[in-house]
Order: structure tokens, then C-alpha cells, then sequence
């Protein structure tokens, strides 16, 4: 599955599916991956910009529409040129609902990651675009176009994705454990939808 098929996939399936599955384990200590009726785990522990500035994703989309992608790296190669940027320029992603993507790194990596990919914070600026270019379109399509704000997040210590199912063993590519590529789509915290890469990088 190519990186832009994911992302147009994801999106396009939004408003047509419904439905819950139940989460099975089938193993005392290894718990499923995320399925479809699954509640966002309710922890701290990632962070968003800095340390000490933390984000509970349970409380931000409580009552929300939301779609979170995961990635097991900022900066990698796929995630930077195709993965990521798929979804930020995607038509549909203004109906996505609050939209966020999360990488195994410090909140360091993941801010200037988001920097260098949306400088405007928002979705629907292409990526290449000059800052004084972007201020620009941004203020003559203020009156008229909605965007999606896409907030970059740190799981340093990997505890939301193990939370999730979604950690493998990265080590011979990075070093240590690392998030699958996925997408959930969200409402009111539970996972309406789930989109799992099944080769872990997704890099082919």
C-alpha cells in the first residue's frame, strides 16, 4: 500500500462507516491492538512542544471529532515526503475533526517536525510555500475557508502507542521500540475507525 493510498483511504472512508468490535485478547500479558469500539487511552504522557506541557488526548477530544496518525518517527524518510503530507493537503481533512499525529520522539523533534512540514499550523497550505507567502493566502482566504488544526505530539516513552497495541520492536532501524503507522478516526474518544500498516514502517 503506497503512502498516499493510506492517507486517501483514511479520509475518504470517514463518513461512511460505523460499527464496534470487540477487543479480544488472546495472550495474559500482550494486549490487542487498537479495534473499532476502543476508548483513547486516558494518560499524560505525551507532550507537545515542550517537557512540561503534557496532553491527555482522551480529555482534548472528549465530545470531539478527531483523527489521530501515528508514525514511529519524525523525520523518517516515507513520513516526511509522502505519509504525513498526504494528510495535510488532503480535500477532506477539514471534516476529519481535531487531527493529530504522534511520534516515538522527544517534543523537540516532534515541534520543529511540524514546523517544517505545516508552517502554518493548518491544513491546505502546500508544503513548499514561502512564510511571507503563506501570511498572504492566509489572510485573503481567512472569510472564506475553514482549516483543520494539526497538532504535532511527542510519545517519548512510547506508553500511548504500548497503551494502543501499536509499539514493535524498532531497534534494527531505530534504535529502540517505535509505533506502527496507523490512523484512527475518533468520536467522543472512542475509535470509530482503525487503520493499521501491517509491515510496522510502511516504508515500501
Amino acid at each position: 500500500m503506497s503512502n498516499s493510498i493510506f492517507a486517501i483511504r483514511t479520509l475518504s472512508s470517514v463518513a461512511n462507516r460505523a460499527g464496534v468490535v470487540q477487543r479480544s485478547l488472546f495472550h495474559s500479558t500482550i494486549p490487542a491492538p487498537v479495534q473499532v469500539g476502543d476508548r483513547v487511552p486516558d494518560t499524560d504522557v505525551l507532550v507537545e512542544g515542550s517537557p512540561g506541557n503534557r496532553v491527555n488526548l482522551a480529555k482534548e477530544i472528549k465530545g470531539k471529532k478527531a483523527l489521530i496518525i501515528g508514525v514511529p518517527a519524525a523525520f523518517s524518510p516515507s513520513c516526511s515526503s509522502s505519509h504525513v503530507p498526504g494528510y495535510i493537503n488532503h480535500k477532506n481533512i477539514k471534516t476529519a475533526g481535531d487531527v493529530f499525529v504522534v511520534a516515538v520522539n522527544d517534543p523537540f523533534v516532534t515541534k520543529a517536525w511540524g514546523l517544517s512540514l505545516n508552517p502554518s499550523g493548518t491544513s491546505g497550505v502546500g508544503l513548499r510555500l514561502s512564510f511571507f507567502l503563506i501570511l498572504i493566502l492566509a489572510f485573503l482566504a481567512r472569510p472564506k475557508i475553514a482549516r483543520a488544526t494539526i497538532r504535532f505530539l511527542g510519545d517519548p516513552t512510547g506508553k500511548f502507542n504500548e497503551a494502543l497495541g501499536l509499539l514493535f520492536d524498532g531497534t534494527a532501524i531505530f534504535g529502540n521500540a517505535r509505533s506502527k503507522r496507523y490512523a484512527l478516526v475518533v468520536e467522543d474518544g472512542k475509535v470509530k475507525e482503525a487503520y493499521v500498516e501491517p509491515d510496522n514502517t510502511g516504508v515500501d
